[in-house]
């Protein structure tokens, strides 16, 4: 599911009102980032936005769909992230307000995570 470039040039152009955002390779897709906030995701040459419960229905009622992983191990994971509406690359402005609620949601996403504790330093 590798990512084309003209693909990535072309995202990075629709998105370029936001200023610092740059797409990275992983996995065989890429990640859309704004500054090293993960907010995308780009596989199969198709662009997907981090959603929550408060921009989810957003997306629902445009009809698209989460994006679904099946790795090897055959489990499907459905991750957080939803198609982008096609309609959306027509509007540009509307786009960017998808994009920033989309970082809206990485970044509470990011809050709602618990602090990693830090392991206690070996005594001497």
């Amino acid at each position: 599911m590798a990512v084309s470039t003209e693909y990535k040039a072309f995202v990075l152009e629709q998105l370029a009102p936001l200023g610092q955002v740059r797409i990275r390779n992983m996995f065989g897709g890429a990640g859309v980032y704004y500054g090293d906030l993960m907010f995308g995701l780009i596989a199969g040459e198709v662009l997907y936005f981090k959603a929550d419960e408060i921009n989810r229905p957003d997306f629902e009622a445009e009809g698209t769909e989460a994006f679904v992983y099946a790795p090897p191990s055959g489990k499907t994971i459905t991750m957080s992230y939803w198609e982008v509406p096609e309609r959306l690359y027509d509007e540009p402005e509307e786009l960017t307000h998808w994009a920033r609620n989309a970082i809206e949601a990485a970044v509470r996403g990011k809050k709602a995570k618990p602090k990693k504790k830090r392991k206690a330093a070996a005594k001497k």
